[in-house]
């Protein structure tokens, strides 16, 4: 049976710890793999990218793999071929697809149509790859997640979403700050409550950061939202993490952000740059992370 990684219900919980300690495993040995050995995998990117692309192609040949990398500008993709003939024609070159796009109905159809392991590397709906690096950044620190409280700050969006769907399969708390109608949808948070996920959201951000031992946010306008941008700026006024917000979290909680940052809109410089900012450890852990995925999926 074909394995895909589009979200943490693909792991499930048998699978979910095993692969966070394993990428643990890996960056803790410089692991290199051949794994991949003899193996291609299309990278199938229709937006842009700079740690999502690095980490993977870094990932893929540190495993023995090669790839091919695709964007619309260069390929049918961009043009009128139906994503469904794509995806049997890569299926008879390649051994593997990470997909980086738009609407989640493109894995899906990538997935129907093709036969071929889908990795998610990012939709408008999740982007659980980031999300596992990040709780590999928090497991280095903390190895008992049941006691750990993560607050995220700001828009309720794709991250939003996965760090949701990841308090399912890992013992956190999460507290979601999010400004009135930048929420998440509610039937996702009703979903992700009923399955154990212990979730709590409130429009206020100093109520969100209260006692938290991780903060996290992201940009106010994602990628496809830029005209938006003024509008969002208004809406988010006294969700900037700064000091001062900081201060209401745990004793030495500790900064992190996807990247890339808006400094003075969604953290100010200080918090960023500061002492318990862990951003780059979190870059850094997407490539452990995303190698421990394609060794679940390949082995």
């Amino acid at each position: 049976m074909t394995r895909h990684f589009i979200g943490f219900k693909d792991l499930g919980p048998e699978h979910c710890h095993k692969v966070l300690e394993r990428a643990r495993e890996m960056k803790a040995t410089g692991y290199r793999g051949k794994l991949l050995d003899g193996k291609v995998i299309a990278m199938i990117f229709e937006k842009a990218s700079t740690r999502t692309r690095l980490s993977f192609e870094v990932g893929i040949r540190q495993l023995g793999g090669q790839t091919i990398f695709m964007t619309p500008a260069e390929s049918q993709l961009g043009r009128s071929e139906p994503l469904r003939d794509t995806a049997r024609v890569i299926s008879r070159y390649c051994d593997g697809m990470v997909v980086r796009t738009f609407g989640q109905e493109k894995l899906d159809e990538l997935m129907q149509y093709g036969s071929l392991p889908v990795v998610n590397a990012l939709t408008d709906q999740g982007h659980p790859c980031q999300v596992l690096a990040d709780i590999l950044t928090i497991y280095e620190r903390d190895r008992d997640l049941s006691r750990v409280r993560v607050a995220w700050i700001g828009d309720g969006n794709n991250m939003a979403n996965s760090w949701m769907e990841a308090a399912v399969y890992f013992p956190f708390e999460l507290s979601l700050a999010c400004p009135s109608g930048y929420e998440p949808d509610p039937a996702l948070v009703r979903s992700y409550q009923a399955a154990g996920a212990k979730i709590f959201l409130t429009q206020d951000p100093k109520q969100g950061i209260a006692g938290a031992n991780y903060v996290n946010t992201d940009v106010w306008a994602s990628m496809g939202q830029e005209a938006e941008q003024r509008e969002r700026e208004k809406a988010f006024k006294g969700f900037c993490v700064d000091e001062a917000l900081m201060a209401l979290a745990a004793p030495d909680a500790k900064f992190m952000h996807c990247l890339p940052a808006h400094r003075g809109e969604e953290v100010s410089e200080g918090v960023l740059e500061g002492p318990n900012s862990i951003i780059f450890d979190e870059a850094e852990n997407r490539l452990h992370a995303q190698k421990a995925i394609l060794e679940w999926i390949f082995s």
